[in-house]
């Protein structure tokens, strides 16, 4: 057994810190898994703490969000340690390249441009950026929707192209004509249900939904946060269920469709009486 490390100096500045400590992981003598980590491994991990970081900050415990942060920062901290082994960038390139894009992108700040409200500022990064990409000499032209988002939650993704193509013009004038377009999906979905053809059904249940979210996103709500509260009060209201039930004395594993029933509305029932 190799002797223990020293654990780099809290005196450190904290980020310094870090980057010491993420060194002495992967090096030899360090820990086996870390060390052998990729950037394609840490895939799962990276989305997987920014959706921690979310759920902490919907809860808004501050104790919880600096501790999911810290799980999220060590991602580009470790990423970066991976490709300084090769010589490829490390986190002093990563933050300066980031810095250069933070000033270059806020010339209202930092230069003499005018945008002096919110939708001025987001029109204003998207036209440096078109800039940016123009001026490289080897980029070739792009349609203006060149991708589906992939990576992302398809609900966020849904959301991100709806926006982009709505600053052109290719919108619904407002939420009550996306809920009659809603209305006209639903429509199909159900002669697709009474068809019987299953990829007919998918793609009309898929139409449903990419509408949901542009009516969502046209009442000004963001279709993911929708999403996850919607998940977290079922959730909620059946543990309920679960212990109208225990009172009864069932187990909701025992219990028919309309008994689960009856305790889901006495739950709802006792919510809305608050």
């Amino acid at each position: 057994m190799s002797a223990p490390h020293e654990i780099p100096d809290e005196s450190l500045p904290p980020l310094d810190r870090l980057r010491q400590i993420m060194h002495i992981l992967r090096a030899p003598g360090g820990c086996s898994w870390d060390a052998e980590q990729t950037h394609e491994s840490l895939v799962p991990h990276l989305i997987e703490e920014s959706y921690e970081v979310a759920e902490a900050i919907r809860k808004g415990d501050r104790d919880e969000i600096v501790d999911e942060l810290g799980d999220l920062l060590l991602q580009p901290v470790f990423h970066a340690e991976i490709a300084a082994e090769s010589g490829a960038f490390d986190l002093d390139d990563v933050a300066s390249a980031i810095c250069e894009k933070l000033i270059r992108r806020h010339p209202h700040v930092f230069g003499d441009g005018d945008a002096d409200n919110p939708d001025a500022v987001l029109k204003q990064w998207d036209e440096i950026k078109k800039t940016e990409k123009s001026d490289d000499e080897n980029a070739v032209a792009e349609p203006f929707l060149k991708k589906s988002n992939e990576g992302m939650p398809a609900l966020m993704a849904s959301q991100k192209m709806q926006r982009k193509v709505a600053k052109i013009g290719f919108d619904w004038p407002d939420a009550k004509s996306v809920l009659e377009k809603l209305d006209e999906e639903l429509d199909e979905m159900r002669e697709a249900l009474d068809e019987d053809d299953r990829d007919h059904l998918a793609d009309e249940i898929g139409d449903v939904l990419f509408v949901t979210v542009n009516l969502a996103r046209k009442c000004g709500f963001d279709a993911e946060t929708l999403m996850a509260a919607a998940n977290a009060k079922f959730v909620r209201r059946f543990q309920g269920v679960e212990r109208v039930l225990v009172d009864q004395g069932k187990a909701v594993e025992d219990s028919t469709l309309g008994e689960m029933e009856a305790a889901w509305q006495e739950v709802k029932r006792i919510e809305q009486e608050g």
